[in-house]
């Protein structure tokens, strides 16, 4: 079993169960306690649990990773991404910004001067407004402490007042050809954005391909674009052609 795989059923199992100890886990994936100490360091340092006296734990919100680990985690591949996106954006008048870091690398590099860009994310607003000329609306809702991005129903009922010429927006996984997320909150957040949007701009990191995340956002067919660092696999480079969806590499 994989490293990735084996963390995905630590994940799965402390979700169940809230916390384990070093030799449940070791007598569940049938390895040794050393590798499992391995795996809760790795997965701790990223922010995914909290270790304890001889186990590990779930943090709270722990749904969703904190922004400010994604911003560190992979960050020379998310910078590629966002290279490789930026000379395929379309014309456009508004955005929506979701509250992934992978979409701010891409935004802090745009010209935003006299355009509408709204977001449900502090820390992109907060960045963005720093930039002169900037018609900025930071979506209101209740604030998730580790994502730093106002979520919930009314975050997703204010989208209902907006049209967007583009959606930026990246996910936590891609599993079989589809975007997944974390935490309902935020999916239901994008798929609302993704309604009002007339073009939807994916922007992917390789290591998106080989994570893991419960809730379904939708197929990559349903993208216009597709940005990621490094090609994936041919299957998906398939998906993309036969839907007429861009990918960007």
């Amino acid at each position: 079993m994989v490293n990735l795989e084996r963390q995905k059923h630590i994940l799965e199992y402390l979700k169940e169960k809230k916390s384990a100890t070093v030799t449940d886990l070791a007598q569940k994936l049938y390895v040794s306690e050393a590798t499992i100490r391995r795996d809760l360091t790795e997965m701790k340092s990223t922010g995914l649990i909290e270790r304890s006296h001889g186990g590990a734990s779930l943090p709270d919100n722990a749904d969703e990773i904190s922004i400010f680990v994604r911003m560190e985690k992979n960050a020379r591949e998310k910078e590629r991404a966002a290279t490789a996106a930026l000379e395929h954006l379309p014309p456009f008048k508004s955005v929506f910004i979701d509250s992934s870091s992978t979409a701010l690398a891409l935004a802090e590099r745009l010209d935003l001067s006299f355009k509408t860009v709204v977001t449900n994310n502090l820390q992109t607003a907060i960045r963005l407004a720093r930039k002169p000329n900037i018609n900025l609306v930071l979506l209101g809702g209740n604030i998730q402490y580790n994502t730093i991005s106002t979520t919930g129903s009314w975050t997703t009922r204010q989208l209902d007042d907006f049209v967007f010429d583009l959606m930026l927006t990246s996910c936590a996984a891609i599993i079989d050809g589809a975007t997944f997320e974390r935490s309902l909150e935020q999916k239901e957040i994008k798929k609302a954005a993704f309604t009002r949007c007339a073009t939807k701009f994916l922007i992917a990191d390789n290591t998106k391909f080989s994570a893991f995340a419960t809730y379904k956002m939708t197929g990559l067919e349903n993208y216009d674009y597709v940005a990621t660092d490094l090609p994936p696999d041919e299957t998906l480079i398939k998906l993309c052609e036969d839907s007429g969806t861009k990918l960007i590499f």
